[in-house]
Formats: structure tokens, C-alpha cells, sequence
């Protein structure tokens, strides 16, 4: 007899969805989809939402018993709420504003401890501290491209058949990116024609797309990348349908993103909206 599939690639060995799973929800499509994935699977799911981050659409779809919501900095109240669900799993889905490193986060004496620890602040060491936290409780942080396997980018033209960026171009413009994600700089560039036209850095993607509009550049060229040893259980690279709206608006044609690695958020829908805005999407 064939041994059955498994829910996804990313799990851990020995994954059993009836040990639950905590999604840490913050914005945007990428924790609705992580949640209805789950649950197609049969995960004993639960919720932590972030005050001002989380969509409340998704809050409202769990039972009391099933949801809390915290303040980002709020630690050691979020392993209180972890305690209190009892389950073994947790994942992130969705950005945290990146600001929020800065102002409008209201540390907890767990929070403030823990911060005061780290050499380096970003969100990387800030989360994988957090991870770290989570562990001593018995909770273990996921892969977050967990249950989203069909929404990794393939290889090739996902939107398009062609396009006018030489390989050479191609090339320098992954150099960029991938240099750029090694310093922890972000994870994309945009160039047009070997030139380098604006970098991600912290204000993220949406930022440097806009800042791409005032040069009128042609054949732009907006490449997403990872870093050499990129942490999935806090930061996964994805494309969405607002992606693609951001680039309509910069005038940015080309997409390049890391195939396997980049997340493309259903799929079916930013193929759509990238045909109709004559974008084209290709997985190196």
C-alpha cells in the first residue's frame, strides 16, 4: 500500500495536527489562507492576533475559547495565552509593520528583558528570541511555508511567455538582491537595463516600489530574493495581488522571484491581475 502524502513538505517529522497549531496573525491575505489551509487539514487550530495588525475578519471566524489578542510587545502575555491553548505548534503568517520596532510597541517586563539581550535588534534576532521563549513552554515554532506548498513559485514564466530582459540583466539584478539580503539590507531590488534604481530595505516592498515611479525608467525589472540562510519560521518572502497592484502603479513590468523559496499568494488570482496589467512573473 502507497504511504499517504503528507500534509506538507515543511512539517516537522512526526507532525500530528491534533497537537494544534497558534497562528501568530499579522496582516494581509497570507494568515486567511495559512488558517483555511489548516483547517481543510484537520489542525486544532487557534489564534493570536495583534492589536492594529490582524485583519478582524479573521478574529471573528474563532470561538472565544479559540482566540486572544495581544500587543506586539506583550511576551509574556502571549506565552500565557500559549500555555492556555496547550498546543504543541505555533506559525507566523503576515507582516508585522516594521515600525512598530520603534514606536507603538508596549513591551512587557518578559519583553523588555529579552530585548535588552540581543546586540543586534531586527526582526530576525527580535522573533527567533521570541522562538526561543516559546520552546522553554514546549511550543515550536513552524516552517512558514507549512500547509501553502502549491503557493511556492515555480520555475519559469508563472504569468507571460517572454520578455525583453536580457540574461545579463537578469543576472545583475539577482547579484543586487541576493547581496543586499546577505548584509540584511531586505530581499529585492528593482533595476532597469543593468541599473540599479532602488533597494528594499526596512520600510519594505510597497516603499521601494513607489520610490521606483518618479524615474520613468523602462524594462524595470523588480527582483525578490532570500537571504543564504533564510529563517522561514519569520520572515517568508511573498507576493500578493498587492504586490502586483504596486508595481501596476510604478510602472514596473518584470517580476523575478526565487523559485521554491517565494511565496506567491493565491496564485490563480495574481496571474489574473498581473495579465490584465501586462506584467510578467517568472520563477529563476
Amino acid at each position: 500500500m502507497d504511504e499517504a502524502k503528507p500534509i506538507s513538505r515543511f512539517l516537522p517529522d512526526g507532525f500530528d495536527p491534533a497537537d494544534g497549531v497558534a497562528l501568530l496573525a499579522g496582516k494581509g491575505e497570507y494568515p486567511k489562507l495559512a488558517a483555511q489551509r489548516m483547517r481543510d487539514a484537520g489542525v486544532n487550530l487557534k489564534l493570536v492576533a495583534f492589536e492594529g495588525e490582524t485583519d478582524p475578519k479573521l478574529f471573528e471566524l474563532f470561538d472565544e475559547s479559540d482566540r486572544a489578542e495581544i500587543n506586539v510587545g506583550q511576551l509574556g502575555k502571549l506565552l500565557r495565552v500559549l500555555k492556555r491553548f496547550g498546543t504543541k505548534h505555533a506559525m507566523m503568517a503576515g507582516q508585522i509593520t516594521p515600525k512598530k520596532l520603534f514606536k507603538g510597541m508596549r513591551p512587557d517586563l518578559k519583553a523588555i528583558l529579552v530585548l535588552a539581550s540581543l546586540k543586534t535588534r531586527n526582526a530576525e534576532t527580535i522573533f527567533g528570541a521570541i522562538a526561543d521563549q516559546m520552546s522553554n513552554i514546549g511550543v515550536q515554532m513552524l516552517d512558514g511555508r507549512s500547509f501553502l506548498d502549491d503557493c511556492v513559485a515555480p520555475k519559469g514564466f508563472l504569468c507571460g511567455s517572454s520578455w525583453g530582459i536580457k540574461d545579463f540583466h537578469l543576472e545583475h539584478a539577482l547579484k543586487i538582491a541576493r547581496e543586499c539580503a546577505k548584509l540584511d539590507i531586505g530581499q529585492g531590488c528593482v533595476t532597469s537595463a543593468g541599473t540599479v534604481l532602488a533597494v528594499e530595505a526596512f520600510e519594505g516592498t510597497d516603499k521601494m516600489l513607489e520610490r521606483c515611479s518618479q524615474f520613468g525608467a523602462k524594462e524595470m525589472l523588480f527582483v525578490k530574493t532570500v537571504k543564504p540562510n533564510q529563517d522561514y519560521r519569520f520572515d517568508v518572502p511573498v507576493v500578493g495581488e498587492r504586490t502586483i497592484r504596486k508595481m501596476a502603479e510604478a510602472g514596473v513590468g518584470n517580476l523575478a522571484v526565487e523559485a521554491g523559496k517565494v511565496i506567491i499568494l493565491d496564485a490563480p488570482k495574481v496571474k489574473e491581475l498581473a495579465t490584465a496589467s501586462g506584467i510578467r512573473i517568472f520563477g529563476v
